[in-house]
C-alpha cells in the first residue's frame, strides 16, 4: 500500500506557484475573499487560503459580512469586485446562511473571477472540456494526486461515490474526459444507488465524498483498489485537545490493506483544495493581463 501524501503534493505544487509568481514583475495576482458570519470553520478555512496565498506572494483582500446580511446587500459587495479590474480571483467562503441562496451568489461571481469553479458557465465549460473554465478545486485537486501519484485512469472503472456539484459530479467529468488522467468508465453512486457494495467491489479507482463517516469498509473494495477519500467528518476524542479528531468517508485501517494507494484524511485532498485554489487565482490573472494586452 502506498499512502498519498496530500500535503506534499500540495507543497510542490504551491513551490511551483510560488515560483512562476516571483518572476512577474509589476502587478502581482489578487484573489478576494468574502465571509459572512464567524462560523468557525469558515475562520480557519479562509485564514489558511490567505496564509497560503501570502506564501505564493499573491495578494488576499478578505470582506468580512454579517450573517444578517440580504442576499441583494451581499451582491452588491460581489459587483463591487467584479468591477474591480485589479481584483483577479474571488472566492464565497461557503456555507452561507440559510437565507442566501448558494446557487445565486456563485452565478453573481464573473466566471472569469470565480476561481472557485462554482459558476454555471465553468460547470458547463467543463462538460464541453473547454479548458478555458475554471474546474472547482477539490475536484482539480482529486486529478492533480491521481496524476502525480502515477495512477492509470484510461480504460479503468472509476466509481464516484456522491453526486455534489462541488465534488461528485465535476470529478465524474474530470475523470469521462479525453485527457490524462480521465478516459476512464465512470459510475456515479448516491444515497439511491441499490446494491452499492456490488458497485463498488467494481472500482479500480473509488473516490469517496458521500459525507458519512467510514462507510466505505473492506467488504466493499476490491484487492489493488486505489482509494481517494474525500470526506471531512468530526468525530469525538476526549484525546484531542479540540475534543475531535478527523476521519474520511474510508474506514482506513481495513480498507488501507486492499489498497494500492489511498489517501489519509487528514492530510490527503484537503491541502490540494487550497492549492488549486491557488492555480486557478494565477490563471485568472494571466489571462486578465493577457486581456489588457
Amino acid at each position: 500500500m502506498q499512502l498519498i501524501d496530500g500535503n506534499a503534493i500540495a507543497a510542490s505544487i504551491i513551490e511551483e506557484l510560488t515560483t512562476e509568481v516571483g518572476t512577474l514583475s509589476g502587478k502581482k495576482p489578487v484573489v478576494a475573499f468574502i465571509r459572512v458570519g464567524e462560523d468557525p470553520a469558515s475562520v480557519s478555512y479562509v485564514r489558511k487560503k490567505e496564509k497560503t496565498a501570502e506564501r505564493i506572494g499573491i495578494e488576499s483582500r478578505l470582506t468580512l459580512l454579517p450573517e444578517s446580511i440580504t442576499s441583494e446587500e451581499l451582491f452588491a459587495q460581489i459587483d463591487i469586485l467584479n468591477a474591480d479590474p485589479d481584483v483577479n480571483g474571488i472566492l464565497i467562503q461557503a456555507p452561507l446562511p440559510k437565507h442566501i441562496n448558494e446557487t445565486a451568489t456563485f452565478n453573481r461571481v464573473l466566471p472569469g473571477k470565480d476561481v472557485d469553479g462554482f459558476n454555471t458557465v465553468n460547470i458547463g465549460k467543463l462538460c464541453q472540456e473547454d479548458s478555458s473554465g475554471f474546474v472547482a478545486c477539490t475536484p482539480a485537486g482529486i486529478v492533480q494526486l491521481i496524476k502525480r501519484s502515477g495512477i492509470e485512469t484510461e480504460g479503468k472503472h472509476v466509481v464516484v461515490l456522491g453526486r455534489s456539484q462541488i465534488v461528485g459530479k465535476p470529478a465524474a467529468l474530470l475523470m469521462m474526459q479525453k485527457a490524462c488522467p480521465g478516459n476512464a468508465t465512470v459510475t456515479v453512486c448516491h444515497s439511491r444507488t441499490a446494491d452499492l457494495p456490488n458497485i463498488t467491489r467494481q472500482a479500480d479507482v473509488l473516490i469517496a465524498a458521500i459525507g458519512r463517516a467510514n462507510f466505505v469498509t473492506a467488504d466493499m473494495v476490491k484487492d489493488g483498489v486505489n482509494i481517494i477519500d474525500v470526506g471531512i467528518n468530526r468525530v469525538e476524542d476526549a484525546n484531542k485537545k479540540s475534543g475531535y479528531r478527523l476521519i474520511g468517508d474510508v474506514e482506513f485501517a481495513t480498507v488501507s490493506a486492499k489498497a494500492t494507494h489511498i489517501t489519509p484524511v487528514p492530510g490527503g485532498v484537503g491541502p490540494m483544495t487550497v492549492a488549486m485554489l491557488m492555480h486557478n487565482t494565477l490563471r485568472a490573472f494571466k489571462a486578465s493581463q493577457a486581456n489588457q494586452g
